[in-house]
């Protein structure tokens, strides 16, 4: 089995019951919008496919799931197929796209901004994956809501700097369109 199909069957596992917030969709059909444009886009040079695109398919175990790094770590390397470095990789991945701080919104989201600005270019790639897939949904079906939204998404994106450029243009060109 493959890492990213090993992450893809976790993640339908711990959000099984998840759904997406305005539609009622399944949660699952969100992280695979991620994972597929994230596999647009990797690059082969930053980091193994196998790699990002597992960890896109994981990003929000932690924040919504509550799956511990220490779970998804045990989950990840009982499987003797995957490097220490790949299954590192990945727990390292998801817990920089976890926003697990705490103290009121304008604290949290400035938080979130430091650890983002901080991570690599593969995880900042998946974090602008996840913008696109948030972002229309949000100014489609909360425009009042889409107001905070819309300016919180244009300081993250300021500082993921090393994201890639073709999904940044995507974002930034959501982020400029009326609420």
């Amino acid at each position: 089995m493959s890492l990213a199909f090993d992450a893809m069957e976790f993640a339908r596992v711990v959000h099984k019951d998840q759904r997406r917030k305005y539609t009622n969709n399944p949660y699952t059909d969100h992280l695979a919008e991620v994972a597929g444009t994230v596999a647009t886009v990797v690059d082969w040079q930053l980091i193994h496919p196998q790699v990002m695109i597992a960890t896109a398919w994981l990003h929000d175990c932690m924040e919504d799931q509550g799956v511990t790094t220490a779970g998804l770590w045990d989950h990840l390397s009982i499987n003797s197929d995957y490097s220490m470095t790949e299954v590192e990789a990945v727990v390292r991945g998801v817990w920089f796209l976890s926003d697990l701080e705490e103290g009121n919104r304008a604290e949290r989201k400035r938080l979130s901004r430091e650890r983002l600005g901080g991570a690599p270019g593969w995880v900042q790639t998946i974090k602008v994956a996840d913008l696109i897939s948030n972002t229309s949904s949000i100014v489609q079906h909360d425009p009042k809501f889409a107001v905070t939204y819309l300016e919180e998404k244009r300081l993250l994106l300021d500082v993921l700097t090393l994201a890639d450029p073709r999904l940044l243009q995507i974002a930034r060109n959501q982020i400029q369109q009326p609420a």
